[in-house]
């Protein structure tokens, strides 16, 4: 997994926890619902990059 690849899944999650903590505040399902999203892109990202790096060995 390239260090660009860690960076961008690590930000997919950390800015759906932010949406989703934000959407639970001011009482926004939306929004949440939005955070839980991008929480789960950035870990399929990250479980698809290590497959990657398993067969790249």
């Amino acid at each position: 997994m390239g260090m660009g690849d860690k960076i961008e899944n690590v930000g997919d999650k950390a800015k759906g926890t932010a949406k989703e903590a934000a959407g639970k505040a001011v009482g926004n399902e939306r929004l949440e619902a939005e955070g839980k999203a991008d929480k789960a892109k950035g870990d399929v990202k990250q479980a698809g990059e290590k497959v990657k790096d398993v067969f790249k060995d």
